[in-house]
């Protein structure tokens, strides 16, 4: 039996480099392996089909330029062998032109090619298609934005009958009344943020021109503030801010200041009763910083992760234990930031609290 074991539990031989390969084969990304000239020593079938080369054509002892007729990707793997990091690129077959070795095929699908440097100036090459990522997202974004659209009708009739319940309720009625209110609006302010990123993510080039203004940026976070200032002096809440001289960008009016609104709200939610939400307006070359802080616990390490997700909703520590807001606030005012050509960053005050800087181009 002792010995029957130490059989069983003998050492397995070492994989062989014929094993490796042929996994490699297989692999659903194509593979590229270049020696320190640049020239190719293997491909696989899915890099041959990704990159339109006929089957039997010869292609060892080639250099790069002569396989795939593509600079970007021969200049990646000069840096990843320079640099000694990882390099990635993107590039469709169709913009440099078919391969030399099969110019009848011609093919418009986005490649993304990451160039990884071995020992002694050997590189390899993993080739992936993005055209399947692409068309997913897609997809994901249209059944986003239809289920939004199917939401709107319902819930509006709901509020509808939730309004006409509201006229002469019991006691008991009232409160189940105005907790169904609450989740109704919680839930169509949901979906309105859905529409609006969806709206974001697919511009219209027309409306995009049209909307253009010249906007003043102190009067729109008076004007997005006034909008939250009931809420905020139920709380005691009061906004300060500080801003000298003129400051000036050219954006969509309506954008903008739902972007002013979404940070002010989330500085109001996160404040504590009797404090100042602080803005301050200032100009630092081309860029016209905004920069709103609360007085409230700050962030945590996970909300500087993952703040402009979707769907992330803070510490609920720094909202009393509460989970509040759909989790789209800061993620609407990213994209609006990307659409005007600017960002947004989030950090800890040195003084405490949680600081957002918006930072948009200054208008000519």
């Amino acid at each position: 039996m002792i010995f029957g074991l130490s059989r069983l539990w003998r050492r397995p031989k070492r994989l062989n480099a014929e094993q490796l390969l042929s996994w490699l084969e297989d692999s659903p990304q194509g593979l590229l392996v270049l020696d320190p000239w640049n020239r190719l020593q293997h491909i696989n079938s899915r890099a041959r089909r990704l990159l339109h080369l006929a089957s039997g054509s010869p292609l060892l002892n080639r250099y790069l330029l002569e396989v795939v007729r593509c600079h970007q990707l021969d200049q990646a793997v000069q840096e990843a062998r320079s640099s000694n990091k990882s390099q990635r690129v993107n590039w469709s077959i169709s913009a440099v032109g078919a391969s030399p070795l099969e110019p009848e095929s011609i093919s418009s699908e986005p490649l993304e090619a990451i160039a990884i440097p071995g020992s002694h100036g050997w590189i390899g090459v993993f080739i992936q298609s993005c055209q399947s990522l692409q068309s997913q997202q897609q997809q994901q974004e249209r059944w986003v934005s239809d289920v939004a659209h199917e939401l709107r009708t319902p819930l509006t009739a709901l509020s509808l009958v939730t309004e006409s319940l509201a006229l002469n309720p019991s006691k008991k009625q009232a409160v189940q009344i105005e907790r169904l209110q609450r989740e109704l609006q919680r839930l169509q302010r949901l979906v309105s943020d859905l529409l609006e990123l969806n709206r974001l993510d697919n511009p219209s080039p027309k409306s995009t021109e049209t909307n253009q203004q010249k906007v003043d940026v102190p009067d729109l976070v008076i004007k997005a503030w006034q909008t939250i200032a009931p809420l905020a002096e139920q709380r005691q809440v009061d906004l300060v801010m500080e801003s000298s001289g003129s400051h000036w960008v050219v954006g969509d009016p309506a954008l903008l200041h739902r972007a002013l609104l979404n940070l002010l709200d989330n500085a109001l939610r996160f404040s504590p009763n009797e404090a100042e939400i602080n803005v301050n307006l200032s100009t630092e070359g081309r860029w016209q910083r905004i920069e709103i802080r609360d007085q409230g616990n700050g962030f945590s390490s996970e909300d500087l992760q993952h703040m402009f997700e979707r769907f992330y909703r803070g510490d609920p520590s720094r909202s009393g234990g509460k989970r509040i807001g759909s989790g789209l606030g800061l993620a609407i005012v990213q994209q609006i930031a990307v659409a005007h050509g600017g960002h947004i960053r989030g950090r800890n005050h040195s003084k405490g609290g949680a600081l957002l800087v918006l930072s948009l181009p200054v208008a000519p």
